[in-house]
């Protein structure tokens, strides 16, 4: 990769995660006002939200309940929006298997490794990451997967909180156990000062989930607004039982928005109908928060 270029877009990750910190800041020392919640109905499960807006908690939880409504399968989501104070969630402790979702967890452990070391990633390191999030490489992954090892996954997600996922075994990466609550936990780390990841890393890392390859942008960006600044990793596995694993986790930043969005699915037919159902819980959010 051409080094001005790898700077440039360095510099561009860089100043997003500062924007989302200097926004957090703001955010954490305004006045906090009363907030509502809402549950809704889906089968055996709610969605509840919560919210600072007045009338978004029961929109919200109503809207998304709707959409999840009579889809095959099982789904589960998690929400948050800073500047309304908004959170969702449905089944957010339900365990999926996590097809390729898992690499911007593989990218968070490896970025977390070369800071304890005290290095920048090697010009070989950037190849791999960079092919394992925007053309979603699994070779590069597994690479990237036995280089880190079990014990360094299991590190960063110790320090990131995420404590409802469970690695896969050996060279199973794609059999990693997430929860849409951690999922939802990473894409809040990302995007906040905290003491796991510098600011660098989260450049570093939201850089690559912004120019993930056109083919890959379906899933939580469906509905988007056309201003909004998308960052996104999808994942997609079929196995001999229990259909295709449809995934996608993503954060979002729009005027007067900055939120971030995990769906994870299984037991779909095909792959598009998990997209379908994905994506149509993901219009329901983008329309409610930004309208």
């Amino acid at each position: 990769m051409h080094g001005s270029r790898t700077a440039t877009r360095t510099r561009r990750g860089l100043a997003a995660a500062v924007v989302a910190g200097a926004l957090l800041t703001a955010l954490t020392t305004a006045t906090s006002a009363s907030a509502s919640t809402a549950s809704t109905p889906v089968g055996d499960s709610r969605v509840v939200c919560t919210s600072g807006k007045p009338g978004l908690a029961p929109a919200l939880s109503q809207d998304l309940a709707d959409a999840l409504h009579g889809r095959k399968g099982s789904s589960a989501l998690a929400l948050y929006d800073r500047p309304t104070r908004t959170h969702c969630e449905f089944k957010p402790g339900a365990h999926f298997d996590s097809a390729s979702v898992v690499k911007v967890t593989v990218l968070g452990a490896l970025l977390r490794q070369a800071q304890e070391t005290h290095r920048a990633l090697t010009p070989h390191e950037v190849k791999l990451t960079t092919d394992m999030i925007t053309k979603s490489d699994n070779a590069a992954t597994s690479a990237l997967w036995h280089q880190i090892g079990a014990a360094g996954v299991k590190h960063f997600l110790s320090l990131a909180g995420m404590r409802h996922t469970v690695p896969g075994a050996g060279r199973a990466w794609g059999l990693t156990q997430v929860t849409a609550g951690d999922q939802l936990r990473l894409m809040q780390l990302l995007t906040t000062d905290n003491t796991v990841l510098t600011a660098s890393s989260r450049g570093y890392a939201l850089d690559l989930m912004h120019r993930v390859e056109a083919d890959q942008r379906w899933g939580v960006p469906a509905g988007a607004p056309a201003e909004t600044s998308v960052h996104v990793k999808n994942g997609w596995l079929p196995r001999d039982t229990g259909g295709w694993r449809v995934n996608s986790v993503g954060t979002f930043t729009c005027t007067g928005h900055d939120y971030g969005l995990a769906v994870l699915s299984t037991g779909n037919r095909t792959m598009d109908y998990g997209i379908d159902t994905v994506e149509s819980a993901a219009r329901v959010v983008h329309r409610d928060l930004t309208h």
